[in-house]
């Protein structure tokens, strides 16, 4: 049972941080590599015992996770096509059809070296491999932590649910995607009024460029035609992004009350990023996700993901150029 110490090590590692602070990253990778590490000890433990059945089922699994990638691959480029004719050409709009042309080139290479087995090439494929390995671990556990994030009960004591912006249609008129983050916190309002309190409703969102009015004003005006209480909003009309969404709340929350609790709602697609970003500006809350549109969503998550990625640059950079110096130096060893 000593080859489980490490998958157990990082699991407590997991509960630990998840008791301290459950909107850290590094929870998600604790709780990837628990798994990863559990895997290896599985397979290990099934090769001791028997060798012929262990190399089957690792056979078995190779199989599995490349028809898995093939099959990933043929979804993110009809995703992409999806995208491209329901929302435009943006570039985020592009990153599903991206990702899939990346997987399907990352197959044309390994089959290219597989056939040709040349040094280079398989130098090449091996270091693509590496780094398509570590950015796949790292969207895997980003995938799998945000889905536990998401279904995290609701704090029962809340002073506040903020909800944030995300641009209007034709400057004045609140688009489906931010409806829908309207009508989920007239819901955990509701839910919260059940034990007699009274949070308020804080809309958060400035005024862009080709906007009429701030967000939080047309955020406020949809709840009040629905007839939400119009005493029970507020709004925070200066913020341009999500870390000024939650940085501009907190102020106006501590300055009504500095022990305030809140429930932030978003999409459910920007749930972990919207938590990691209340810790890092220090807002005292947890956050819930509205539906999102099936064909938004992938996109949606790998722009999630980029940006997760890019605000570890130091260290992720840092490691992809590990890879690929160790990749160059395989190659000239030879």
């Amino acid at each position: 049972m000593v080859v489980y110490a490490p998958a157990v090590l990082f699991f407590l590692a997991f509960c630990v941080g998840v008791l301290r602070d459950r909107r850290r990253f590094s929870n998600a990778v604790f709780l990837g590599l628990a798994a990863v590490f559990a895997l290896a000890a599985w397979l290990v433990e099934l090769i001791r015992e028997d060798e012929q059945l262990g190399r089957s089922v690792v056979v078995g699994l190779l199989v599995l996770a490349t028809l898995g990638i093939v099959v990933l691959a043929g979804f993110l480029v009809s995703n992409g096509v999806t995208m491209i004719r329901k929302e435009g050409r943006s570039p985020a709009n592009l990153l599903s059809l991206l990702g899939g042309v990346a997987l399907v080139g990352l197959l044309a290479l390994l089959v290219a070296a597989w056939v040709l087995h040349t040094h280079t090439l398989l130098v090449v494929a091996g270091t693509a491999v590496a780094l398509a390995g570590y950015v796949g671990f790292l969207f895997l556990c980003f995938i799998s932590y945000a889905f536990l994030y998401g279904r995290l009960h609701i704090r029962r004591r809340a002073d506040y649910v903020v909800v944030l912006g995300s641009g209007l249609v034709g400057g004045s008129s609140v688009p489906p995607l931010l409806a829908s983050r309207l009508e989920r916190a007239r819901a955990v309002h509701a839910r919260l009024s059940v034990r007699g309190r009274q949070p308020v409703l804080l809309t958060s969102g400035g005024q862009g460029p080709d906007e009429d009015l701030p967000e939080a004003h047309a955020m406020a005006d949809y709840l009040v035609e629905r007839g939400f209480p119009a005493e029970l909003v507020e709004r925070e009309d200066r913020s341009a992004s999500t870390e000024e969404n939650l940085r501009f709340s907190k102020s106006i929350m501590e300055k009504a009350n500095p022990d305030y609790r809140c429930v932030i709602v978003t999409n459910n697609y920007h749930v972990f990023r919207a938590a990691m970003t209340s810790r890092q500006v220090g807002v005292r809350g947890h956050v819930v996700g509205s539906a999102t549109a099936s064909y938004f969503w992938p996109s949606a998550m790998i722009r999630e993901f980029v940006a997760i990625f890019l605000a570890y640059r130091r260290t992720n950079l840092g490691i992809c150029l590990a890879l690929l110096l160790g990749g160059a130096l395989i190659w000239w060893m030879r």
